[in-house]
């Protein structure tokens, strides 16, 4: 054998695999593994088998909608991406930091800790649902825009739901 590279192994399979043959292999390995549990779903992985509505109805800023549900979703995950309400905002995603404040039935919730379809039957106020019907703002919304009461907001839709739902259970505050 004088020229190495024609060196084959089990007929024509090369001997050597070139580095853009390896890099194209674990690409393809990795798009295939990652469909496969998004093609092969069971009911024991994700519940959703036999036992569950998945299309459900909300009543979500005084209007209902219907949405399409997995078992396991959050509730911010609904209204921020089947619902388009981007106001909820995601921030540490474990019911720390209250970014994803909502009132449900007016108490507030971190709606990243709430199961979608534990709620279908309750009221759901988001900021979107917040101001008026003319398209005044709520009182805090408006407070803390006249005292500029913010630094970056993005949190700030969690920290207006969460004033609006004590000042709701508690109309005149003390300071004490």
């Amino acid at each position: 054998m004088a020229n190495d590279s024609n060196l084959t192994i089990f007929g024509s399979t090369p001997k050597a695999v070139s580095r853009r043959r390896f890099i194209q292999g674990v690409i393809a390995g990795g798009a295939a593994v990652s469909s496969a549990s998004y093609l092969f779903r069971s009911s024991t992985v994700h519940g959703s088998g036999g036992g569950g509505e998945r299309l459900i109805t909300l009543n979500v800023n005084g209007q209902r909608r219907r949405v399409d549900v997995m078992k396991q979703e959050t509730l911010a995950w609904t209204l921020r991406y089947k619902l388009g309400l981007t106001g909820t905002k995601l921030g540490c995603d474990r019911a720390e930091c209250g970014a994803c404040t909502v009132l449900i039935g007016d108490v507030p919730h971190y709606s990243c800790s709430v199961l979608t379809h534990t709620v279908r039957d309750q009221k759901v106020l988001t900021i979107e649902g917040l101001a008026a019907q003319d398209g005044s703002l709520h009182p805090v919304q408006q407070g803390i825009i006249d005292e500029q009461g913010f630094q970056c907001a993005f949190c700030m839709s969690g920290f207006i739901m969460a004033t609006v739902g004590f000042l709701t259970t508690n109309p005149s505050p003390t300071r004490s």
